[in-house]
């Protein structure tokens, strides 16, 4: 296996595996500030119909090319709360 990569390399797309070595979806998006490299956690996408997950950065293992583990089982990540994006941040310049 490669080695580990930092969280500001995962992609959507890649498959997300519990600690029990079972794939519960894919990265939907990833929640952070990468200018501060402050990583939240990620939305998962799965099932039939889709439905998005999150998991909070604290809960999240090793991140390999194309492969995020995480520290919680299959039967832990049944639990986990649907993904709410954040609100959209305006910035407003003098």
């Amino acid at each position: 296996m490669a080695d580990p990569v930092s969280w500001l390399q995962i992609q959507q797309g890649w498959n997300v595996v519990t600690s029990d070595g079972t794939s519960i979806g894919a990265v939907a998006q990833t929640e952070g500030d990468k200018q501060a490299d402050i990583f939240d956690g990620l939305a998962v996408k799965s099932g039939d119909p889709v439905q998005i997950r999150y998991v909070p950065g604290e809960q999240v293992g090793l991140i390999y090319p194309g492969e995020v583990t995480l520290k919680i089982t299959a039967a832990e990540a049944v639990s986990l709360a649907p993904f709410e994006a954040a609100p959209p941040e305006t910035a407003w310049d003098p």
